[in-house]
């Protein structure tokens, strides 16, 4: 992995985890226990639910589209399943 890669990896985990500690949008805390409480551990949790968040990172930086809460929360919802990141 590349140091820039690393650099975002990273800005997505601490954005995921502002959104845990604010809970806004709800259902990224909501994912955390589900997911937690399922068995994974919190470390591959936040990184499964920071793979739904850069695919909306990607359509706001390369499509110039606005954030898709909807589809956001969908992709949560889908997780432990990562199928939406080869769509």
């Amino acid at each position: 992995m590349t140091e820039n890669q690393t650099t975002k990896e990273s800005q997505l985990i601490e954005i995921i985890e502002n959104q845990i500690e604010d809970s806004n949008p709800a259902i990224v805390k909501e994912t955390l226990i589900r997911l937690m409480m399922s068995g994974s551990s919190r470390q591959d949790t936040i990184e499964m639910m920071a793979c739904a968040l850069s695919l909306e990172v990607y359509d706001i930086a390369e499509n110039d589209n606005k954030f898709n809460l909807k589809r956001y929360t969908n992709n949560l919802r889908c997780l432990p399943d990562l199928g939406f990141m080869e769509e």
